[in-house]
């Protein structure tokens, strides 16, 4: 799978940008298609979005068990990797027959957040159980929303290509080709909202730090991402909380 939002919309975190030094491998947005189309010429569908957005898949080499998949309902595109054990108890939580998908899913419980649910994101994302990661566009809003399980059981990297937009994919040579050193792995455990940033899922209380890594001469070689469980960010209490206060943990992912 592939997604490329411009800066302006997906708002990449600043710390993707930081491993630039000595690097100019980056691309821009229609040099990173052409090599993803280029390399699945007969099987690969592309979606183009407003602004010079696309979301684009493939399912060649997808692994059996964690197949790729892409659906629009209502100006909400989804492209959604992996698959969820409660499938079941979604359909019935959210009234949907038995047909329908993960990805179908996920877009219900994005409206349902967008729409009505009276709780934040991360209580969406805590009730999906298994393994997966997936990419939301809501073409009305601008709404852009990422999210990979708890676990990181499918690949799913994020960077930043030559003119500021924000690259997604679950394959490291599209993200490599593209964006050179400007990338990480998605944090495991994560969402990110273009309009909020980068969250922890299960501990929505604390920041999400990238942590630069230096080579000898001090040039940041690369980033990655963890949860601060010293720093909480500013919000209104929530009950259950309390559980967020433990030692730092990392979250890392390949």
């Amino acid at each position: 799978m592939l997604a490329v939002f411009a800066k302006a919309i997906g708002k990449p975190p600043e710390e993707l940008s930081l491993p630039t030094i000595g690097s100019n491998s980056s691309k821009n947005p229609v040099e990173i298609l052409d090599k993803f189309q280029s390399l699945w010429p007969h099987d690969s569908a592309v979606y183009n979005l407003p602004h010079g957005n696309f979301m684009a898949l493939s399912h060649q080499d997808q692994s059996p068990i964690h197949p790729r998949s892409i659906v629009v309902l209502d100006d909400i595109f989804c492209i959604f990797v992996g698959t969820l054990e409660n499938i079941a108890d979604l359909r019935h939580y959210y009234g949907l027959q038995r047909q329908a998908t993960e990805a179908m899913i996920v877009v219900e419980a994005y409206k349902a957040l967008r729409d009505r649910a009276p709780y934040p994101p991360d209580q969406v994302v805590k009730e999906l159980d298994g393994k997966f990661a997936f990419i939301i566009f809501d073409v009305k809003t601008n709404t852009l929303f990422l999210a990979r399980d708890r676990e990181g059981s499918v690949n799913f990297q994020w960077g930043v290509a030559k003119d500021g937009s924000l690259v997604c994919s679950d394959d490291p040579k599209i993200i490599r080709d593209g964006c050179g050193k400007s990338c990480a792995p998605f944090p495991p455990g994560c969402i990110f909202i273009n309009g909020s940033g980068l969250t922890s899922f299960d501990h929505p209380l604390n920041k999400v730090k990238g942590i630069a890594e230096e080579d000898e001469g001090g040039n940041i070689m690369s980033v990655y991402f963890k949860v601060d469980l010293f720093t909480r960010i500013p919000s209104i209490p929530r009950t259950g909380s309390a559980a967020n206060w433990a030692d730092p943990t990392e979250v890392k992912g390949e």
